[in-house]
């Protein structure tokens, strides 16, 4: 995968995909990122990426050239792609694990990453193909907003993990929080791990597994169970 970011401020996030999972992903040849610094694609002295809102108003709005030019260089660096250009702002639709498998299926991606008081509008209407957020809440920029998603997306492809099962039991794959996980030492200043986690026994490990996931995501996200029985009896009731 192809995925390309760009930002006023390439150094705020470097360091994130310089380590860990994704820092192995790229030696190993899974994936290629590289950080475009927006000032690059100005043309005036100053290097100017904002400018005044029209009508008035607080703040300042990102202006729409240099967006444009970003990724028409990266189009030219790769012809023979068809890039899906995210832009990163609070307006987006919510980012989820659904919209991270989706993702992960694309070949090349490209972030743009808003400051300031926002895009120009003509960045969202003419050249994003969806606009993301993460959360109800707002950011600086959308540097740490394309990372969060980068992250979530490359963990995905295969061969990113050592072990495919580890993304398929994630919380939210199946519709449910993930079950609690526990580690040696078995007793641990008198905490101990579940007996059914140390029997064998594996139809036992796996019905404890599901009973907790089930408990967990009616007690921390009862809006999350309520969907996930929905979807069951529908799914049921299809099969009736």
């Amino acid at each position: 995968m192809q995925i390309d970011i760009v930002t006023p401020f390439p150094e705020l996030i470097r360091g994130a995909f310089e380590e860990s999972m994704i820092r192995r992903a790229r030696q190993n040849g899974l994936v290629t990122l590289d950080l475009w610094d927006l000032r690059d694609e100005t043309e005036d002295k100053h290097r100017t990426v904002d400018d005044y809102p029209y009508g008035g108003g607080a703040g300042m709005v990102m202006k729409p050239e240099p967006l444009f030019r970003a990724v028409e260089r990266i189009r030219e660096n790769h012809p023979d792609t068809a890039p899906m250009i995210l832009l990163m702002t609070p307006q987006g639709g919510r980012f989820d694990q659904d919209k991270a498998i989706v993702l992960s299926k694309e070949k090349h991606l490209i972030f743009l990453c808003g400051h300031y008081r926002g895009v120009d509008e003509r960045v969202a209407e003419h050249l994003a193909d969806a606009e993301i957020s993460i959360g109800d809440y707002i950011l600086t920029g959308g540097e740490l907003a394309a990372a969060v998603v980068v992250d979530a997306v490359v963990r995905l492809l295969p061969g990113v993990l050592g072990n495919s099962d580890s993304a398929e039991g994630d919380s939210f794959t199946c519709g449910l929080l993930d079950y609690p996980h526990y580690t040696r030492p078995e007793n641990f200043r008198g905490y101990r791990v579940p007996e059914v986690l140390v029997s064998g026994h594996h139809e036992r490990v796996s019905a404890w597994r599901r009973e907790q996931a089930l408990a967990r995501t009616r007690e921390r996200r009862p809006d999350l169970y309520e969907s996930y029985i929905r979807n069951m009896t529908h799914s049921r009731n299809e099969e009736e």
